[in-house]
């Protein structure tokens, strides 16, 4: 019987390596991690997602046990001033679902944590995902949650968007990692 090489074993590693870093996903989790003037800690079982533009400054994938399905959440900071108001992304989140007005399951609500007003932005139906100006992808059946944190260095903007039982389950979720980081505040 013979022994493995081990110039194979890492040469067969570092191959797979290759193949699997340009599916996005990083190496290495952080437990936590800085979005504008916040810190968040990353939910135990939200996969961290390595970005691939500049316009997304976290992004991590949330799964249920033994369901293949499964949501993006997405971080945005575009500095002070910039990536419009708070309504102007409320409208441009429920612009992307194909329903609209009393045909499109949506709520708005308003709080304020730790001194800071946070936005949270719920709607339920088909999803049109994709780039602003490139083709769309409908996905019945789909659920944003999103939180808006405002702040004169830059409003934060997290967006989850999959399928409606996952995203329900995962509110809890969101809302206390959002809170964590304003009460650090």
């Amino acid at each position: 019987m013979n022994s493995p090489n081990p110039l194979r074993i890492c040469v067969a590693f570092f191959a797979l390596l290759a193949v699997s870093a340009p599916l996005g996903y990083a190496a290495e989790s952080p437990a936590a991690f800085s979005v504008g003037e916040f810190s968040f800690a990353r939910p135990a079982d939200w996969t961290w997602v390595e970005v691939n533009t500049p316009m997304r400054k976290a992004q991590m994938t949330v799964k249920q046990a033994g369901k293949p399905e499964q949501a993006e959440v997405v971080f945005f900071h575009f500095g002070p001033g910039n990536g419009g108001g708070t309504q102007a992304n409320v409208d441009r989140w429920l612009g992307q679902f194909q329903e609209s007005g009393p045909n499109l399951k949506s709520k708005v609500s308003e709080t304020t944590v730790g001194g800071r007003k946070v936005t949270y932005v719920q709607a339920e139906g088909t999803y049109m995902s994709g780039t602003p100006g490139g083709p769309k992808t409908s996905q019945p059946g789909s659920m944003l949650l999103g939180a808006i944190i405002e702040s004169s260095a830059g409003s934060v903007f997290i967006r989850m968007t999959g399928p409606v039982e996952l995203v329900k389950t995962s509110e809890p979720v969101l809302k206390k990692m959002v809170e964590d980081a304003l009460k650090k505040k």
